[in-house]
């Protein structure tokens, strides 16, 4: 193995100076990154800041080298514990990858290989770096899976990644990256996908691993919060460029910049005031503020009462709604929280008939629908609309976007060619697209803009009650506020009814009105916004509420010493 040149006292660990990132694509140059200049100590964490495209993860990938071979052109410096990455070979390029610096990237379902044992994963990342034998390989293997909080560390050892969690599997990509010791941890989005508990543990792992180690970190994130829970300093990006750096208090609380600003006033926050208003059915005309008293008489547009749903795994059963009942006002929004397994999306399916309750009743209007054939449920089918989490998945990427929006007016059969095509050009526009976009295909817009097209297609057929299903849980918090305050104005001018589900609590304090906490297939508390978020009466509700990240590093810090006094007992009877 080729050896890295040490970092010595006088040299920090990343060196950027003047880095510039290009992507050709037949004629067209994009430049991703802009003459971008920062520098980490040993032992020090800094966040990279923006919204999607702003060049943050391009900048981490440059920092191993990772565009090399790939057609983009890289200019300026760039050097990791003391390596010239831009003329390093490729011998000592695998040597600064994973013994020096490793990365743990966003998705670790594609960065793990399914049809091997995460041990044996490990295992072969530390041989390919060490001399070790295979049996002290994987011996490491299961040291730093213990490491990094996996349970019984032997024997999941053998587990393939599926049989994993979400959160399991970002932390067994934490494990492999401290295989061989890495004096500086890269990691790309690593909370994105996480709900808010998860989310606070692998945050609490990383600081806790950078005190034990000594390790950098450089955090690439579009979530301010996650940033300032994390890192010491923050470098926020736009267009490729910088927009403002310093140390994450003084960035987070005192920004100088307008477009900090504006990042920041874009993130939702739990503590925020409610000041939203909502618009009753088109029939009322008076806006009724957020949590005031709503009568219930003739106003229910949809209730649930003891919805239970069971699914066959094999011989065994598994209940994932377990006897929940709600309703859901005309022109309200209903939010609805908990953690992924919680029973939140197979609940919202079936509000929405996608799934049938395999118990419990089901009204809408008045009307029994929980168990009712599908000719009887056709006529309620254009007023319960749902819009889903992953726009890429429930769009046809053979069908261009208009066409995706056209066809719930085609399948209604009420108007010609012509005018469906209009129409779905009118709720392109209607939704902030362009309509001359019409025959494009979902793969040449960004996240924010399938997501929007998704909002069209569920408004084609006239609803009156939308369930949305984790609608901006994968979007930059910019992005996110654009797509939750065009749903507000959707509602405010249609009298839409909104049952509102996401993992992100201060999202959804937001944008709802009442609020119902879910865990292991149960509601354990539902009420207004204020008396859920004010004064939570179960403790799993306190529990969700304080992993949410603060803004202020002094009050995340405050929060991560409360989380490992609450660990701790727990941690002994496990031992013990």
């Amino acid at each position: 193995m080729t050896p890295v040149t040490p970092v010595t006292p006088a040299t920090d660990l990343i060196e950027v100076e003047g880095l510039t990132v290009d992507f050709v694509s037949g004629e067209e140059t994009v430049r991703a990154v802009d003459g971008l200049s920062f520098s980490l100590a040993a032992g020090r964490a800094i966040g990279l800041v923006g919204e999607s495209g702003s060049g943050k993860s391009t900048v981490a990938s440059a920092l191993l080298g990772l565009h090399r071979g790939t057609g983009a052109h890289v200019g300026g410096a760039v050097r990791v514990g003391g390596t010239d990455v831009g003329t390093a070979s490729d011998r000592e390029l695998r040597a600064l990858r994973g013994a020096v610096a490793a990365m743990v990237f966003q998705d670790p379902l594609s960065s793990l290989d399914p049809y091997y044992a995460v041990g044996d994963q490990i295992a072969e990342v530390y041989r390919v770096h060490t001399d070790a034998t295979r049996r002290a390989a994987r011996a490491r293997a299961v040291e730093v899976l213990d490491r990094v909080g996996i349970p019984d560390a032997a024997r999941r050892a053998h587990s393939r990644p599926h049989e994993f969690s979400g959160g399991m599997r970002q932390r067994t990509l934490i494990a492999m990256a401290l295989a061989c010791e890495p004096r500086l941890l890269i990691a790309d989005e690593p909370t994105t996908a996480l709900d808010v508990t998860v989310q606070a543990q692998i945050l609490d792992l990383l600081h806790d691993l950078r005190g034990e180690t000594g390790m950098g970190l450089l955090l690439v994130t579009h979530d301010v919060g996650v940033a300032a829970e994390s890192v010491d300093e923050v470098l926020v990006m736009r267009h490729g460029r910088e927009v403002e750096r310093g140390p994450v208090a003084e960035v987070l609380g005192a920004p100088k910049q307008t477009y900090t600003r504006t990042l920041l006033s874009s993130v939702p926050r739990v503590d925020a005031p409610v000041a939203r208003t909502v618009a009753e059915p088109r029939r009322s005309g008076e806006p009724r503020l957020q949590g005031e008293p709503r009568p219930l008489a003739d106003e229910v547009l949809l209730e649930a009462v003891d919805l239970r749903r069971e699914f066959r795994r094999g011989r065994r059963t598994v209940t994932a709604v377990d006897g929940v009942s709600l309703t859901v006002g005309a022109g309200e929004t209903l939010g609805i929280v908990g953690e992924s397994g919680s029973g939140k999306t197979t609940l919202g399916r079936m509000l929405v008939r996608l799934l049938d309750p395999t118990d419990g009743r089901l009204r809408y209007r008045g009307a029994e629908i929980a168990a009712v054939s599908e000719k009887e449920l056709r006529p309620y089918r254009r007023e319960l609309q749902m819009i889903f989490q992953d726009p890429v998945a429930s769009l046809n990427p053979r069908r261009s976007v208009g066409e995706s929006v056209a066809d719930p007016l085609r399948a209604a059969g009420t108007l010609d060619e012509g005018r469906i095509v209009a129409r779905a050009r009118e709720l392109l526009e209607r939704v902030g697209l362009d309509p001359d976009r019409y025959d494009r295909y979902p793969h040449e817009f960004s996240g924010g803009q399938r997501q929007r097209v998704g909002i069209a297609r569920a408004l084609a057929a006239e609803p009156r009650l939308i369930v949305c299903d984790e609608p901006v849980s994968a979007l930059d918090v910019t992005t996110q506020a654009q797509v939750v305050a065009l749903l507000a104005e959707l509602q405010r001018e249609l009298g839409l009814a909104l049952v509102f589900i996401a993992h992100d609590l201060a999202v959804v304090r937001q944008v709802s009105d009442r609020v119902a906490v879910m865990r292991d297939g149960r509601i354990v508390e539902q009420g207004t916004v204020e008396e859920v978020y004010g004064a939570p009466s179960d403790p799993y509700t306190r529990q969700l509420l304080a992993a949410v990240p603060a803004l202020d590093p002094v009050l995340a810090a405050a929060r991560r010493s409360a989380r490992k006094a609450l660990a701790a007992p727990a941690e002994k009877v496990a031992v013990a």
